[in-house]
C-alpha cells in the first residue's frame, strides 16, 4: 500500500475500476469537468461503465462543450467500509454511434437527460482513499515525493 504526502492511500488501477464500476452500479452521481471559457465547468452526472469506461448521456448544451473540447474529466467518491474513496478518470470523450446506443442504453435518474450518449475513454485512471488518523508524514524541503510515499 502508498501512502501519499497527506496521508491517503493511493490506489493501483484494479481498484479504482472496481470502485468506478461499484459507484455505477450504485447510482452514485459523478463530476463531470470540461474546459469553458479558459475555466473548468464541472456538472453532477449520472453514469454506467461499459467495459472499461465511463458512460453518460448529456444534452446538446454540454454536449457542444464535450464535443468541442474532447479532453474531459469524471470524478466519482463514495465511501467503503466507513473510508471515502474518490476516482478520477481523465480521456477523450466521444458520442457513441446509434446501434451502439440502442444495444447499451444508458438510463440516468434525471428527467431529461439529453439524447447524446457519451463514452469518456479511460486513458489516465487515478484514486485515493482517504485513511482515518493516519500519521502526519514529514514533508520538510529537503525530502523528496518518493521520500514521503510509505510502502
Amino acid at each position: 500500500m502508498w501512502i501519499d504526502e497527506r496521508g491517503s492511500e493511493v490506489l493501483p488501477l484494479a481498484e479504482c475500476r472496481h470502485l468506478l464500476a461499484l459507484g455505477a452500479k450504485q447510482g452514485l452521481v459523478g463530476h463531470l469537468g470540461v474546459p469553458q471559457d479558459g475555466a473548468p465547468l464541472v456538472l453532477p452526472v449520472n453514469f454506467e461503465v461499459h467495459g472499461l469506461d465511463p458512460v453518460i448521456r448529456i444534452g446538446a448544451g454540454l454536449f457542444s462543450e464535450v464535443s468541442s473540447a474532447r479532453l474531459v474529466a469524471l470524478e466519482v467518491d463514495g465511501t467503503d467500509s466507513g473510508r471515502s474513496w474518490s476516482v478520477l478518470v481523465r480521456g477523450e470523450a466521444a458520442e457513441e454511434s446509434a446501434a451502439w446506443v440502442a444495444a447499451h442504453p444508458v438510463t440516468p435518474q434525471v428527467a431529461d437527460p439529453g439524447h447524446h450518449t457519451v463514452r469518456i475513454r479511460a486513458d489516465v485512471v487515478t484514486g485515493r482513499r482517504l485513511l482515518a488518523g493516519s500519521p502526519h508524514i514529514s514533508t520538510s524541503p529537503s525530502t523528496t515525493a518518493a521520500d514521503r510515499l510509505v510502502r
